[in-house]
């Protein structure tokens, strides 16, 4: 068991919507030594985060102090108890993320340092979707249905909508597709600005083998990667055959190979 001493203090899973990193979230949640991980900066908007972490806006404060003491509880929430922060940071709210940490440390250059300033000694992981068409497909039912994901035991576990069927509308598809794309070559870019090398993960070996995904996590924290058998996935798989036709159309509407 390695000591706190050559732990890492924190974890930012740079990730996009529907690349399985809930599943991962709660993975490593349930681990009990892993924090607490989740989007806790997720919605681009200061007042929102008051709200999320039931924070006053305090008449004259200045903002630098009020997003000090939005960071604070957000630490506090994504440590869980335990000596590593965990964060999932979704693309469309990074550059709010940035500005507002910018705000907060001052000195560092670049946003890895800031973050590290905020945070501790941190791993980046990266956590992708190869199949963007099916990405794209599982974004815009969510996005009609209202239903993000549901529990092992079939209960409905995120839902920001009431009830809709879903309804095949390859325009929306498509902008899912592009902005998926466009997500990719932000964080690429970003990776590439920042010098990093994150530990790389994807959907498709996540949902074949969660277990093991945890472990490899796990062991590049420093925490023993033993602690992941016997966990098991508490979200269960939302794609049917509604996704696979839709799939199947939008590519052959668009002329798109299975690997794009």
């Amino acid at each position: 068991m390695p000591t706190l001493d050559n732990l890492y203090e924190a974890y930012v899973l740079c990730t996009a919507p529907r690349s399985g990193s809930t599943l991962l979230c709660k993975l490593l949640a349930a681990t009990g030594i892993a924090g607490r991980p989740g989007s806790h900066f997720h919605e681009p908007s200061l007042a929102e985060w008051l709200e999320d972490y039931d924070l006053p806006d305090v008449p004259g404060r200045s903002e630098r102090d009020t997003v000090a003491a939005v960071f604070a509880a957000a630490i506090d929430k994504g440590r869980g108890g335990t000596p590593i922060f965990g964060l999932r940071l979704q693309r469309h709210s990074f550059a709010f993320f940035s500005e507002k940490l910018a705000l907060l440390h001052r000195e560092p250059a670049g946003d890895v340092a800031r973050m590290r300033a905020a945070f501790g000694r941190t791993l980046f992981i990266y956590l992708t979707r190869a199949d963007k068409v099916d990405q794209a497909v599982s974004l815009v039912r969510a996005e009609q249905t209202g239903l993000w994901h549901r529990a092992a035991d079939g209960s409905e576990l995120e839902r920001t909508a009431p009830p809709r069927e879903p309804a095949y509308h390859g325009e929306a598809i498509s902008a899912a597709y592009e902005r998926l794309l466009g997500y990719e070559r932000e964080w690429a870019a970003w990776f590439d600005r920042e010098g990093l090398a994150p530990l790389r993960l994807t959907y498709a070996d996540l949902s074949a083998d969660p277990a093991g995904t945890l472990a490899r996590v796990l062991k590049a924290l420093g925490l023993p990667p033993e602690t992941a058998d016997g966990i098991t996935p508490g979200v269960a798989k939302l794609a049917d055959e509604t996704n696979r036709a839709w799939v199947a159309r939008f590519r052959a509407e668009r002329g798109l190979s299975p690997n794009e």
